[in-house]
């Protein structure tokens, strides 16, 4: 005999309820590949809404406002003047002195920091005693504030009190007028420049350093050189990207100065001295827009920096190119 065989039938109820359940796991797919998909751009959102607020948006305004007469005074009136803030720079004695300015300081600052940077990270490299406690130690400067670091600076550099000339006056020599000479208040301001980031570009060789295979040191240990052959012909080599990135960045650094030597000059300070002897960009920007209330040409010169710094950027990019390619 045959037997038939049947599936019975869910009863009403679970047949609802199992089809509701069914439903509710296909919503739940549905946002979970929604949130799959869209989660990483609400994440990263926030950052672009801040940076086009206050990042492109004042760009933009501000390569607007560079091609009008605008006063400080009433800022939406703008009187249209084409590239004449931009022509009016190249005629402008001020300008060329404060770009002037503001090459000297950054070399001034940026060799020996570098240097000193290196030199201290090739210490720390080796076993130390404390090594760990001077690792933190090359981070108090870059921690401490600007303000801090150059009010306690300008005493440093006092003409009559300071403990710069009281040093001095140890040995035999003459006190110097450190913020009204042209050299010495650029090597002051330079001074404190190099003491904020000394520490913290030695971490950065630290790092790379460190990186730098054993294997390297053991075979050139091997083929009698010295600590200081194996930093010439084994570390500095290794390090030649990285070098070449705190260049860069110090370099940028330095076209961007502007506290250190607003806070130096006292009051009057965005005049950079008497005789704008270490007046730089920043500060000549902010003297033309905010105490001449020339808007206009201090969008101009805003604009003039950053032109400055993508030609920077564009040296690094060729260079960087070029050592690929020689690798």
């Amino acid at each position: 005999m045959a037997v038939e065989s049947r599936t019975a039938a869910p009863p009403a109820g679970q047949g609802g309820a199992a089809l509701r359940a069914q439903r509710r796991a296909l919503r739940r797919s549905r946002r979970y590949r929604r949130d799959v998909r869209w989660s990483p751009y609400a994440f990263v959102a926030p950052f672009f809404v801040f940076f086009t607020v206050f990042g492109l948006f004042p760009l933009l305004y501000t390569g607007w406002s560079s091609l009008h007469r605008v006063s400080l005074h009433d800022p939406t009136a703008m009187e249209w003047a084409g590239l004449h803030n931009y022509t009016r720079l190249l005629e402008d004695e001020f300008f060329w002195n404060a770009l002037r300015n503001t090459f000297t300081i950054g070399v001034i600052s940026t060799v020996p920091q570098l240097l000193m940077a290196l030199g201290i990270a090739h210490l720390l490299n080796y076993r130390l005693r404390g090594s760990n406690f001077f690792r933190v130690a090359m981070l108090a400067p870059y921690a401490t504030s600007v303000a801090a670091a150059t009010l306690v600076f300008v005493l440093l550099f006092g003409r009559d009190y300071g403990m710069v000339n009281w040093a001095l006056g140890l040995v035999g020599l003459d006190g110097i007028d450190w913020q009204n000479g042209e050299w010495s208040s650029q090597l002051a301001v330079s001074s404190i420049v190099i003491w904020r980031w000394t520490g913290y570009n030695a971490l950065i060789y630290l790092a790379a350093m460190q990186a730098v295979p054993r294997d390297l040191y053991e075979s050139a240990a091997l083929d009698g050189a010295s600590r200081w052959q194996q930093f010439i012909h084994v570390t500095i080599p290794s390090l030649r990207p990285t070098i070449l990135f705190t260049v860069v960045v110090s370099t940028i650094g330095a076209t961007q100065l502007f506290g250190e030597p607003l806070l130096f000059g006292g009051a009057g300070g965005e005049k950079g001295g008497a005789s704008h002897q270490f007046q730089t960009l920043g500060l000549y920007m902010y003297e033309q827009g905010w105490f001449n209330f020339h808007l206009g040409r201090a969008s101009a010169i805003a604009w003039t920096m950053f032109l400055i710094l993508l030609l920077i950027a564009a040296v690094h990019w060729l260079i960087v190119r070029r050592l690929r390619k020689s690798q």
